[in-house]
Formats: C-alpha cells, structure tokens, sequence
C-alpha cells in the first residue's frame, strides 16, 4: 500500500514538473531568439561604426588635403576651395555624430543582450536542476526508497524556484554557479 502511495507521489510529481518545464522551454526559447536578434543587431551596429569611423577619417583627410592645396593658391581660386572645405568640414562633423549615434546603439544591443542572458541563465539552471530530480524520481521508482523521493524535491525545489524567477523577471541569479559552469 504505501508503495502504492509513493509511486502516485513520484507520478504526479514527474507530470508537474515535464508540464512546468514545457512552459519553462517557450519562455526560454523566445529569450535565446531575442538574444540571438540583439547579438546580430550588435554586429551590424559595430559594422556601421566601423563604416562611419572610415567615412569620417577619409573626409578628414580630403578636407588636410584641400585645405594643403588652397594654401598654396592666388586669393582669386580660394572661394571653391572655401566651398569644399565647408562642405568636407560638414561632413566630417556629420559622420562623427552619426558614429556616435550608433555607437550609442551598438552599447544598448549589448545591453539587452546581458539583460536577457541573465534570465536565460536561471532558465538553464532550472531546467539543469529538474532533469537531476526527474533522474532521482526514476531511480525512486525503481528502488522504491521514500529518501530518494525526498531528495529529489532539493533539486525540485531549486528547479522550480530559478524557473518561476524566469517567468516572472526576479532578480535571482545562479551567478555562483554560472560562474562553477562557465
């Protein structure tokens, strides 16, 4: 009879934990899809950094240039080379404010990279700690020993903890362990 009772504990116990784990995996899958659109929005941010800085550094040495070759020409030919420094002038300031503005954008992808990155890692220590304490529920039904039922609720625990904090946004984080893992 008690033997009974325990593999109805164990039962219910493994569907409760396989149904709240599935709902666990979407949350999780939809974080890692964000992370993966922040890490390549990072990437072609950095991209046009790098294009921006190489537009501003070749304006700038058009404008040395044409400011070098205006130095040397009469009074009457300085009104066009007035006119193309002005405009290089412009350009460099545009370019320079341009590869501010998404250099801005490239921090705040990283930014939301890390932020999600951390939810991610509760979901996988969650998802870590109930594939350990459904192994001990298997065991427990075979051996059919109430310990090992009663140490597979630790790791439940655990499980279900860092999984709630996931779903709901808590700020806790395995942090100490991530850190073991990594």
């Amino acid at each position: 009879m008690e033997t009974d009772t325990l593999d109805r504990k164990v039962a219910l116990t493994v569907a409760l934990l396989a149904s709240f784990m599935g709902v666990c995996k979407v949350k999780d899958d939809n974080i890692v899809q964000a992370m993966q659109q922040a890490q390549a929005d990072k990437i072609d941010h950095w991209a046009f950094y790098q294009a921006r800085n190489l537009r501003q550094e070749q304006a700038h040495t058009t404008l040395l240039q044409v400011r070098l070759a205006a130095a040397g020409r009469p009074a009457g030919e300085q009104a066009g080379y007035t006119a193309a420094i002005a405009d290089l002038e412009k350009l460099e300031h545009d370019q320079a404010q341009k590869k501010n503005d998404v250099l801005a954008q490239a921090k705040q992808d990283q930014d939301t990279y890390d932020a999600l990155n951390y939810r991610d890692d509760q979901f996988d220590l969650s998802d870590a700690a109930l594939a350990l304490a459904l192994s001990l529920l298997a065991v427990t039904t075979l051996t059919r020993q109430r310990w090992l039922y009663l140490a597979a609720l630790v790791p439940t625990a655990i499980g279900v903890f860092y999984g709630v904090a996931g779903l709901a946004g808590l700020p806790f984080h395995p942090s100490w362990l991530t850190g073991l893992l990594s």
